[in-house]
């Protein structure tokens, strides 16, 4: 996959000096009105039937995504924990809030004078929320801080993470994950080290020392050395034995221990979240401050920019929000919806918090006329169990989007059935495929332990757009598979 930053970030540093109808009663169903095509209602409620929707709580609801019609109401109003189907409304409320053409912003700020190429004071690295910020950026605002005549700071690096609150980890997420790339700590600075923009993670890359002893030990990016430590308990095996390599971090601890065999000819990666993302982006900085020949006397400490006396020496902004839809959606990626969530509360008049951003998102909810019984939410990614959604809001919630000005990104932004373009069908790339839906059917999936989500648009074989949500909250097989079957159906259909 070639790096988004090349092809979207169009990044920029600058010198300063988001009639009611159901089916036929089935269990769990409420009582059904006339159906404008009982022969849909047949087909989905054989497909519903499935053992692994029955022993779920599933709800599943279709709609003409032209009329808002209810073509289709199983179980729609249950509240139900929706996993990764909370990026659909997170996304949306985002593209209303903050509009396509927002930019995240990380700025090098100073308030001392400079004198003969001194900075007689401290020097501050603010951040803006960017999750998409990566080494390369850093450089940029590295060599921009030495074109402004800086080559020596007598303070210290402020970092500056006042955007958004303290809180860097969800209330609603379980501390047993906290080391998984899926589930960052949540700050104004943080780092990504690849090109889906995994912020707040490091990758700590391995390969084969000598038989018997240490694997050899990488970070990318190298200077996160520098803040992280690794505890390497690893052993280099002789060639054709299996690799059991790992990597874990306790919650609240950067070190990180890596165990098991590295064959002799094998090498590979895994990215591991830190703890405190900010120092980490500080540390790697510093380093390219340090290639700059740019030195920086003081330690590195964490505290906010005063206001008065700023003067701007570097800026550098993301790609547009219309631009970062891709990765975010395609890739779900959670460090992006709750960036979002918190640069929603900024935008509104909040203080960067997820109570401020998520009533954001709920508002907007509201605005369009989304249903909003069994509503609730704790994050914008989905990650905690904590949130409901229902199959009826969701889809109710799709077909009013429809109407923004911003749609096309939106819609641009769902992954595709059965494409294999990572970029393009993204989760959805491996699913469908071969059927009707391939190509044809957009969607967000959502999975969590014992969640299954799928919900968005398809167009059926008369040429007829329906908006979909099907949630499970299950204990025993996956209805997964039916979710497949569902759309499918849909897009056979020759009403």
């Amino acid at each position: 996959m070639p790096p988004f930053r090349s092809r979207l970030r169009r990044a920029t540093v600058c010198v300063v000096s988001i009639a009611v109808v159901t089916a036929a009663p089935l269990a769990g169903t409420q009582p059904a009105a006339a159906a404008p095509d009982a022969g849909l209602v047949r087909k989905l409620n054989r497909v519903l039937s499935d053992n692994r929707v029955e022993k779920a709580g599933t709800g599943a609801v279709v709609l003409d995504a032209k009329s808002g019609e209810v073509l289709y109401n199983r179980g729609g109003s249950k509240a139900l924990m929706p996993a990764s189907n909370t990026k659909i409304v997170t996304a949306a409320a985002a593209l209303e809030t903050l509009k396509p053409s927002y930019r995240f912003e990380t700025r090098v700020i100073r308030r001392a004078k400079v004198v003969d190429g001194v900075l007689q004071g401290r020097l501050y690295l603010k951040g803006y929320g960017d999750p998409t910020l990566r080494r390369a950026d850093l450089e940029r605002l590295a060599k921009a801080v030495k074109a402004s005549g800086i080559k020596k700071v007598s303070g210290s690096l402020f970092v500056d993470t006042s955007f958004f609150e303290a809180r860097q980890y969800n209330p609603g997420w379980s501390t047993s994950y906290a080391d998984d790339y899926y589930a960052a700590p949540i700050a104004a600075l943080t780092l990504a080290p690849n090109a889906d923009y995994d912020s707040g993670t490091v990758l700590v890359n391995y390969k084969p020392g000598s038989t018997g002893h240490k694997a050899k030990i990488t970070t990318t990016p190298a200077a996160a050395r520098k803040y992280i430590k690794i505890s390497n308990k690893t052993t280099t095996s002789s060639s054709g034995t299996s690799t059991t390599f790992s990597a874990s971090r306790n919650h609240g601890s950067n070190t990180i221990t890596v165990r098991g065999r590295v064959p002799r000819g094998r090498s590979g990666s895994r990215l591991i979240t830190v703890h405190r993302p900010e120092l980490y982006a500080a540390a790697v900085f510093r380093a390219e401050l340090a290639r700059q020949k740019i030195t920086v006397t003081g330690s590195t400490k964490v505290g906010a920019t005063p206001s008065a006396g700023r003067e701007l020496v570097a800026r550098d902004r993301s790609m547009r929000l219309d631009d970062l839809m891709i990765p975010f959606m395609k890739l779900s990626n959670n460090m992006h919806a709750e960036a979002l969530t918190k640069a929603m509360s900024r935008k509104t008049g909040g203080s960067g918090t997820w109570r401020d951003g998520l009533a954001v998102t709920t508002a907007y909810m509201k605005k369009i006329g989304t249903p909003m019984s069994g509503i609730s939410l704790t994050d914008g990614s989905g990650l905690t169990r904590r949130n409901r959604l229902t199959a009826r809001g969701l889809a109710t919630f799709l077909q009013k989007v429809r109407s923004e000005d911003w749609y096309g990104d939106f819609y641009a932004s769902m992954p595709v059935a059965g494409n294999s373009k990572r970029m393009v069908g993204g989760t959805l790339r491996y699913r469908m495929n071969g059927t009707r839906a391939d190509n044809n059917a957009r969607g967000k999936t959502g999975t969590l332990t014992g969640v299954t989500a799928l919900s968005g648009y398809v167009t059926g074989r008369d040429g007829r757009r329906y908006t979909y949500s099907m949630i499970s909250n299950y204990s025993g097989s996956t209805p997964r598979p039916v979710e497949n079957t569902f759309v499918i159906a849909l897009a056979n259909w020759n009403g």
